[in-house]
């Protein structure tokens, strides 16, 4: 399956509005109800953005099933195995590679990321999923990038 033809579900007719929303500004906010396809869809979609150029997207799961479940299934729109252009990377476990480009992370793997690297190089976008689902470190991990957002890419 390609990109081009990714199932229709609720937040495909959100997604030109929401890629343009990006293109113009550092931030959006997009809210669906479960099984819309915001986890899996958006960033498929957004893979060919312009603004994306060659960067990476970092999507965010709080915990470390569906960060799992989320890679394997991106893949498997994309008709790959985790690891090519879909990978995730948690405490102990990583399937990725140089092809790359869609990492799904859990919290402590985010906050260590920005820590390590703060201006996050080779990185255009990062979502945060189920962000409703507060947490300590995963509000660490917003006002991290928050940060990074501030003081290096206004």
């Amino acid at each position: 399956m390609t990109r081009k033809s990714l199932p229709e579900l609720p937040v495909s007719a959100v997604l030109p509005a929401l890629a343009e929303a990006l293109g113009h500004g550092n931030s959006a906010v997009l809210v669906a109800p479960p099984g819309a396809g915001k986890t899996t869809l958006v960033p498929l979609a957004l893979l060919d953005a312009a603004w994306l150029g060659k960067g990476k997207i970092i999507v965010l799961e709080p915990r470390r099933l569906a960060a799992r479940a989320a890679a394997r299934r991106m893949a498997e729109l994309l008709g790959e195995q985790p690891g090519e252009t879909v990978g995730y990377a948690m405490r102990m476990e990583n399937r990725t590679s140089a092809r790359t480009r869609i990492l799904v992370v859990t919290e402590g793997v985010l906050s260590r990321m920005i820590l390590d690297d703060p201006e996050l190089h080779g990185v255009s976008a990062v979502f945060f999923d189920e962000f409703h689902e507060r947490s300590l470190d995963g509000d660490f991990g917003l006002a991290l990038a928050l940060n990074v957002q501030g003081a290096l890419r206004p």
